[in-house]
């Protein structure tokens, strides 16, 4: 069910990395294979640093605690969620290009997460979304109480985080938490179409975009236009703005090449 370790965590990070300083790499999507999309952290702690959310339920050693002989200390596990959970969930939301979910089964925990931070949500009809902390005796980490509300409102998100009920893609749709649920069997091609038209697009235009849109959840109305303001000015300065303009002025489609 793909739950996440500390390996797959950093890879996905290094990844998104990468794709945001290759200028060739025009969209990123992030689906899975098997049953599940991301059934959350894993567990197990066989290795140092335990879960790849970086929970502390797996009862491993915190990163950074080796050398004291697995000896947890306050503090520990606050850096580990620092380190691990939410370095994860924000480098989707850092990531400077646009971060498609194609979710093929059940995203739980982290996984839900992992997910809900991405720019566009595809679902598979047989998609489940759960936030299973709450059965584990948990706070929700990976950055949840932060993106719920700001996607649902404060009232369905404690719902979803209170109870820890599956929820199933057409809610989540409704909910406004996915963007559109296909047939499984369409679900890559979706999201592949999806990804080729963004990929056709103005790359840096749809970076300022996205750093727009989720910087204006945590700002006043002065910021927001100050910000916009400096980000239209910036866009003017990319090849792709003078390409959109002159395919205007000339009545053709423009091609644009992300620079």
């Amino acid at each position: 069910m793909n739950a996440v370790t500390r390996d797959q965590r950093e890879r996905i990070i290094a990844l998104l990395a990468d794709a945001s300083a290759d200028p060739d790499v025009r969209a990123v999507v992030i689906t899975a294979t098997g049953k599940g999309f991301c059934a959350g952290a894993d567990l197990r702690g066989d290795r140092p640093g335990g879960a790849g959310s970086g929970s502390p339920a797996s009862g491993a050693p915190a990163e950074g605690t080796e050398e004291r002989g697995g000896e947890r200390v306050p503090g520990d596990v606050a850096r580990m969620i620092r380190l691990g959970a939410q370095r994860f969930i924000t480098a989707v939301l850092d990531c400077e290009k646009p971060v498609i979910a194609a979710v093929n089964g059940t995203a739980a925990g982290i996984g839900a997460h992992l997910a809900f931070a991405c720019d566009l949500v595809l679902a598979a009809d047989s998609a489940r979304f759960i936030e299973v902390f709450v059965r584990r005796g948990l706070v929700p980490d990976g950055g949840g109480a932060y993106l719920l509300p700001r996607l649902v409102g404060p009232q369905r998100a404690k719902e979803l985080m209170f109870f820890g009920d599956a929820l199933s893609a057409a809610d989540a749709e409704r909910m406004g938490l996915v963007n559109r649920v296909v047939a499984a069997n369409e679900l890559e091609k979706t999201a592949r179409a999806w990804a080729e038209r963004l990929a056709q697009g103005p790359t840096r235009a749809l970076a300022l975009t996205k750093q727009l849109v989720n910087a204006s959840l945590d700002t006043d109305r002065a910021c927001a236009f100050a910000a916009e303001a400096s980000a239209v000015e910036i866009a003017m300065t990319t090849r792709d703005a003078h390409e959109g303009v002159a395919s205007f002025v000339e009545r053709r489609a423009p091609e644009y090449r992300g620079r």
